[in-house]
């Protein structure tokens, strides 16, 4: 195809049909457009945008450029999925699949990996001793429909599209596009055949959209093409400001996790799980309001059949399930642990989740580059939150670390990540809207 009058009709801001649209992905995946053109192309998106019938058109483009996953209708469990836009110690995704499952759900949840400071629930389930990803798309449809949930990531047949244009957006610095990233997010969750989706978009110096309104945005973007493509979808808006939980680290962050479905989780990452699947008893008419949906996820994790569901979903995708109990018993699997300790009484106002990001990612625990080899059990865990009082000499938090070198610079920057006052502050709301 001549793709060079295209590139002009975006770079000039008149919009493209929805055949255009399809023809220019068609000829991508099969490799008749360079890289350069395309990266030309998205640079004029980014600066040019696209109208909501253009989103919508390279939304299904891209979910129509591989397989797509077949759920038997006659099954009454609703299939739905989760999607973050990424955080620090944001492991709701680990609890909130087998809670769904048990719930009465089928969860086909197609995860990715971390880059930088955001964590990946590939990354995080990775870290579990035997457990692979790597589930097909038959696989996938089978162990969902067998025990109501499969964690797997997008393969080479799923949502081609998207794996070639994430990859030069993020070097051509186009990554920040609300239409780009929409297409990007709802090819990939259209695709796996949908009935409900909740969304968790964050803000903050963390986050991938550093203010509300950005947030907003983006949030609104993709529920209302989503549910005009027939998936109901509703959204919250989440601070990033501090990190969720007491853990960062993919390794430590599975052990919070199974604390979660134990029963004795951290108070904001149980809301954030209860708050989505009560959203998506609601979103299906499986309960009539927020209230009774909220009690019946609380009663149904309570019953432990979500723990038992996550040790089912374990040897379904190959765990050593005993070798995971070994592991998940030990204080710590790092090499070192080092305290960081407190040098002053007061409460916490602040617990920078930026900082605690780079410190994990700078430890091993993230990516710099999509190639980079990560280090699962590294990264900080018993961090102190806003709100609570610490006395001089207090722990802060623990540095896991592989050598004694590496967590001396990583707590003497963890400290900085903390702001003291005198008094108690009002706290932040963690769900500030909902969409």
């Amino acid at each position: 195809m001549n793709f060079l009058p295209l590139i002009e009709a975006k770079r000039d801001g008149r919009a493209l049909t929805p055949a255009q649209l399809q023809e220019v992905i068609t000829a991508y995946v099969a490799g008749k457009i360079p890289d350069y053109q395309i990266s030309a192309f998205l640079m004029a998106v980014f600066f040019r945008g696209l109208d909501s019938a253009e989103t919508r058109a390279l939304t299904l483009a891209m979910r129509d450029s591989g397989e797509v996953l077949k759920f038997p209708r006659n099954d009454p469990r609703p299939v739905v999925d989760k999607h973050s836009t990424g955080g620090v110690g944001d492991k709701v995704s680990l609890p909130l699949a087998p809670l769904l499952a048990c719930l009465g759900f089928r969860v086909p949840m197609i995860s990715g990996r971390g880059l930088g400071i955001t964590g990946g629930t590939l990354d995080k389930l990775e870290s579990i001793p035997g457990l692979t990803t790597q589930l097909g798309p038959d696989r996938l449809v089978g162990q969902t429909q067998s025990i109501g949930v499969a964690m797997g990531g997008q393969t080479a047949n799923m949502i081609p599209a998207d794996k070639l244009l994430y990859a030069l957006r993020d070097v051509t610095a186009t990554v920040p596009s609300i239409p780009l990233i929409t297409a990007s997010i709802l090819s990939k969750k259209l695709a796996e055949g949908l009935d409900a989706l909740i969304m968790d978009v964050k803000f903050g110096p963390a986050a991938f959209m550093p203010t509300r309104d950005q947030a907003r945005n983006l949030a609104w973007s993709i529920v209302s093409l989503a549910i005009e493509c027939g998936v109901m979808t509703r959204a919250l808006l989440v601070d990033m400001s501090a990190p969720h939980g007491r853990a960062a680290g993919n390794w430590l962050e599975v052990k919070e996790s199974v604390q979660c479905l134990e029963g004795h989780g951290p108070a904001d990452l149980q809301t954030l799980v209860i708050e989505c699947a009560a959203s998506l008893l609601v979103q299906t008419d499986k309960s009539p309001g927020m209230i009774e949906a909220r009690q019946t996820a609380l009663d149904c994790l309570a019953s432990g059949a979500p723990r038992r569901k996550w040790d089912q979903l374990l040897v379904a995708q190959g765990a050593d399930l005993d070798a995971f109990r070994a592991k998940i018993q030990q204080d710590h699997t790092a090499p070192v642990v080092l305290e960081c300790v407190s040098g002053e009484d007061g409460f916490i106002h602040q617990c920078d989740a930026r900082i605690i990001g780079e410190i994990v990612r700078d430890l091993g625990g993230g990516r710099m580059t999509k190639t980079s080899v990560i280090q699962p059990d590294v990264g900080v865990d018993a961090l102190a939150k806003p709100g609570e009082e610490v006395r001089r000499g207090a722990v802060l938090g623990r540095i896991h670390a592989v050598t004694m070198e590496q967590a001396e610079t990583a707590g003497a920057r963890l400290k900085t990540a903390f702001a003291f006052a005198p008094r108690p502050l009002p706290a932040r709301p963690l769900i500030v809207d909902e969409l």
